[in-house]
């Protein structure tokens, strides 16, 4: 089930919708409009925003779109949060954490829905007794990677209260600390799982598998945008859900980009990064409410109203404009 209602505080007024959709054609002729995406590391749910701007969707839009490494879920999140950025690459979690904390910002579309991340041991580590006391090593707190640990934990019987967590960046990062035995275990996803794999680090747990409902990886913006931009984030995920059509369907040029800006040059790698991001990518970046819902599952005390925090409603504008359809049919998928 994916949403689709957005909340009455939320609902972009007709006129001014009608406006954003019929003016993208036009945006080409136009300035272009700088517009700075966040990404918390360079990994394959971004692939979509790697092959939009590869392929001129986004410059077709009348967007010139920097992706920037924050290195950290959580820390490009305050970053967008505090107007350093137009739209944040980041899972849910952070967008509760943000909010909680008096911000204001909204998922308005999805990546990736399901939960990406193998936890990966340092040697020795082998059961929930080597693990305890130890330290894991987290991206930034209230990212996906802190918040899945508590899952992962309780596949080995444990709560967060018997280890210790600290942030540790991006995922080479801590590939390095967990091989090193700075840290004893950490949550990792593609491309960089592969070279743990392809090196013998030790999978402790891996929740890949079970495929858990999980708005893993979002596209995040301020809620007040939504109102005041429509027309500007619009542009920005019609170019986004076409370079997601193109990556799904064109497995040499993604893979082309994969290899370029991910820096993979194992050709092994390269096929299973690509397989897994086409294995778990939604075509018209749906929002999953139960994946939203059991996240927020893991963050009692607040508001449990998926509207605080998502907000579907230029995604619902698309799908009645027609354009899931249209891209459906181009791509012929």
């Amino acid at each position: 089930m994916q949403i689709k209602c957005p909340s009455r505080a939320t609902r972009i007024p007709a006129t001014v919708l009608a406006i954003a959709l019929a003016g993208w054609g036009s945006a080409a002729a136009q300035e272009p409009i700088e517009f700075k995406a966040g990404i918390s590391d360079p990994v394959n749910t971004v692939l979509a925003w790697y092959m939009a701007r590869d392929a001129g969707f986004y410059a077709a839009q009348g967007l010139k779109v920097d992706i920037i490494n924050m290195n950290g879920g959580s820390r490009g999140a305050a970053e967008l949060q505090a107007g350093r950025l137009d739209v944040m690459h980041v899972g849910l979690s952070s967008v509760i954490r943000v909010n909680r904390s008096g911000g204001d910002i909204r998922t308005i579309g999805s990546l990736s829905n399901v939960i990406r991340f193998t936890f990966f041991a340092a040697p020795g580590v082998k059961t929930a007794a080597d693990l305890k006391g130890g330290v894991i090593g987290v991206s930034t707190f209230g990212s996906e990677s802190d918040s899945t640990v508590t899952l992962a934990l309780a596949r080995l019987g444990l709560t967060r209260n018997d280890v210790t967590l600290k942030e540790y960046g991006g995922g080479t990062r801590r590939l390095e600390a967990v091989k090193s035995g700075e840290i004893k275990a950490t949550p990792i996803n593609e491309p960089i799982a592969s070279l743990a794999r392809g090196q013998g680090v030790a999978v402790l747990i891996d929740l890949v598998p079970e495929q858990i409902p999980w708005v893993f990886s979002s596209i995040v913006v301020r809620r007040g945008d939504i109102a005041s931009r429509p027309d500007v984030l619009t542009r920005f995920l019609k170019g986004t859900i076409e370079g997601n059509y193109l990556a799904l369907t064109d497995e040499k040029r993604a893979k082309e980009v994969l290899a370029k800006e991910l820096k993979i040059t194992d050709p092994k790698i390269l096929d299973i990064t690509y397989n897994d991001f086409k294995a778990q990518s939604p075509g018209n970046i749906e929002i999953s409410r139960p994946g939203a819902e059991n996240i927020l599952a893991q963050f009692p005390g607040g508001s449990q109203k998926v509207e605080d925090y998502v907000d579907a409603s230029l995604l619902e504008a698309l799908r009645a404009d027609g354009y899931f359809t249209a891209m459906a049919q181009k791509y012929r998928r």
